[in-house]
């Protein structure tokens, strides 16, 4: 069964909105290159999807647009070529590599997860507050950024209940962001 992680950028009040203040670095979009490479599927919900795909999809010329430094076109590179699927009501079709998830989407997941490979990553913030509701994040990976952004949308905001989770990876970056990644803790604590 494949693995369900949930990685995004947050500030240090929590906040996870991509102009919050969160601007990739050099050695953090190394990071998360390797993140997505290491990725079999993405999953998003249509507002990540629609943003996903405005600044990551590679352009019909083939030629990445001006705004981007060479160091970013890998990460471009491999979420672009990465397998998509998007949960949605409301869009009729998608592509740049996608599939529509319908139906419910604790079933819907539940089969995604038990496809062959080894990882799934979710991104995003409504998507991943519902699947943590349902118990469907197996690993939780936050890059906390040196910054208060003092609003914004929150990580996970709104859960139904609380859920405890241990530490089984961290990592110092040069610009005082810290990589840390968490999985559930078993109920026999």
């Amino acid at each position: 069964m494949r693995t369900l992680r949930y990685s995004i950028n947050v500030t240090l009040d929590g906040c996870c909105h991509h102009e919050a203040g969160l601007p990739p670095d050099e050695e953090s979009m190394r990071y998360w290159t390797a993140e997505m490479e290491r990725a079999d599927a993405l999953l998003f919900g249509r507002t990540t999807y629609e943003m996903m795909e405005s600044a990551w999809r590679r352009p019909a010329s083939g030629v990445w647009p001006d705004w981007m430094d060479e160091w970013e076109i890998p990460f471009g590179e491999a979420i672009d070529r990465a397998r998509k699927h998007v949960v949605s009501r409301t869009l009729e079709a998608v592509d740049w590599n996608a599939e529509l998830v319908r139906g419910d989407l604790e079933q819907e997941v539940r089969r995604l997860k038990e496809e062959p490979g080894e990882a799934l990553w979710v991104g995003g913030v409504t998507l991943p507050s519902a699947l943590a509701d349902l118990g469907l994040i197996d690993e939780y990976e936050f890059l906390v950024q040196p910054v208060l952004a003092g609003r914004g949308p929150r990580l996970l905001d709104g859960l139904r209940e609380s859920i405890r989770l241990e530490l089984v990876e961290r990592r110092e970056f040069r610009s005082g962001a810290v990589a840390m990644r968490f999985r559930p803790a078993s109920s026999a604590v």
